[in-house]
């Protein structure tokens, strides 16, 4: 088990422009509100950033019909994100990698997306409490100082057990484009990466 701040909180840059996201004010689609409440102690630990202007966030959430083992066994994998992440070509590490805080992997975006490289370090990794997140590092592409915390969870709703994946991000607003434009696009990839990670889990198994 590797484990990096309890938080993620990023440093503001100027003190006078702080602001504390407000993930835990707005449930996320694919939430009930009773459910949100009751997963908000855990947003507000691992998916709270302090920003300044000209950065954006967002929180997202998956309901999964599959195991949280399963689901974290494909999401804990730093080295293999082609397994449920949509938009790489190719995954690269380096000879004798570990996968432990601190590791990093080189991503080649395929064509038609305003990226072509990325790199990648793995911020955080706890086994036991299912947490996960990385920081973009270098590379070719409209994502600067992106970071990001992925959490697994277990909700029962309705008599039924449920893997629910909050995903987070606060990254750098592009020069000449606006925070919603942003977010906008952020979320997209963020949202039909969580909807591949969901396809591929609920048919590793029978569901819970």
């Amino acid at each position: 088990m590797e484990k990096g701040e309890p938080s993620m909180v990023a440093e503001p840059e100027q003190e006078s422009e702080e602001a504390f996201t407000s993930h835990h004010l707005t449930v996320p689609h694919g939430l009930t509100p009773a459910e949100f409440e009751e997963l908000k102690p855990l947003v507000i630990e691992f998916h709270t950033y302090r920003i300044g202007l000209g950065k954006c966030s967002s929180l997202l959430a998956q309901r999964i019909n599959a195991p949280i083992d399963v689901v974290w066994s494909i999401l804990r994998r730093f080295d293999k994100p082609r397994t449920y992440k949509h938009f790489i070509k190719s995954c690269s590490v380096k000879e004798g990698f570990e996968m432990t805080v601190g590791c990093t992997r080189d991503v080649i975006v395929i064509s038609g997306l305003p990226a072509a490289t990325s790199t990648e370090r793995l911020d955080i990794l706890d086994d036991d409490r299912h947490v996960t997140g990385f920081s973009i590092t270098g590379g070719e592409h409209r994502l600067r100082n992106y970071r990001s915390v992925t959490t697994v969870h277990t909700v029962v709703s309705d008599g039924r057990i449920w893997t629910v994946v909050l995903e987070s991000y606060v990254v750098d607003v592009p020069e000449g484009n606006t925070e919603e434009d942003t977010r906008l696009f952020a979320d997209t990839v963020v949202k039909l990466n969580l909807q591949k990670l969901a396809t591929v889990t609920e048919g590793m198994g029978d569901g819970p």
